[in-house]
């Protein structure tokens, strides 16, 4: 197995007195496309959160390129090689295409420059027919293209989507796979969660599903996508 960009090991987490997850390992390697699934409300987001350090665990460790990030400030954690396009996608409103791209761009963690602007606007060409457009007044296809491109021009290491075609119409769903499968043949490591299983499946190297906070199971895509009993108990389908 090759060395770990990501590597957090039993990680517990709380809001309040609700004890969210469970002892979770969670792993992504170079080049890896990671399938984190569940039901809702089973941890997923809080296991992104968690890593990225938008949510301390009260046990457990996060590493990021073998480097302890556990307790360090969100924008630290990102800066080591982590791109982030949040369920909802929390682009800038009041800015436009252009401003919310040119605004996050920069160098990855080793110097690379591999995502610019440009090379947003040739993988989504509609942004670049809305670069003076503002955020608001995109649609929620647009939106999402742009939270990926955002999260692209920080250069990252592995890339975090959760949520990356929620209520997004099929035609721009296609899109976003297809421009996510261009990812994986880059070499660009991924973490997505979202509820097309057999989206997730098809191109996912390993899945990752949480029931109730902990790990029931980790296994290649392929391994499950053969297992209906597993998707049927776990995750409904």
């Amino acid at each position: 197995m090759s060395a770990a960009l990501i590597e957090a090991t039993g990680l517990h987490v709380y809001y309040a007195e609700s004890h969210v997850l469970h002892g979770v390992d969670f792993r992504v390697s170079a080049g890896e496309t990671v399938a984190l699934m569940g039901r809702n409300g089973m941890g997923k987001t809080t296991t992104l959160r968690a890593i990225l350090g938008l949510v301390p665990p009260r046990q457990g460790t996060v590493a990021i390129h073998g480097r302890p990030m556990t307790g360090h400030p969100p924008h630290r954690v990102v800066r080591a090689g982590l791109g982030y396009v949040p369920e909802g996608r929390q682009i800038f409103p009041l800015l436009t295409v252009r401003e919310n791209l040119e605004m996050a761009a920069r160098p990855g963690r080793d110097g690379r420059t591999d995502w610019t602007v440009a090379r947003v606007l040739e993988t989504f060409p509609r942004l670049g027919e809305r670069l003076g457009n503002s955020g608001s007044n995109l649609s929620g296809g647009e939106q999402q293209m742009l939270a990926i491109g955002r999260a692209l021009v920080t250069n990252p290491d592995v890339l975090i989507l959760d949520e990356a075609t929620e209520g997004l119409a099929p035609l721009v769903r296609r899109e976003i796979w297809r421009v996510i499968l261009a990812l994986k043949k880059s070499g660009l490591a991924t973490v997505i969660v979202d509820k097309n299983v057999r989206a997730l499946l098809d191109i996912a190297d390993r899945a990752v599903i949480l029931v109730k906070g902990s790990v029931v199971f980790e296994g290649a895509g392929t391994e499950l996508a053969a297992r209906p009993d597993l998707l049927q108990r776990h995750i409904g389908l």
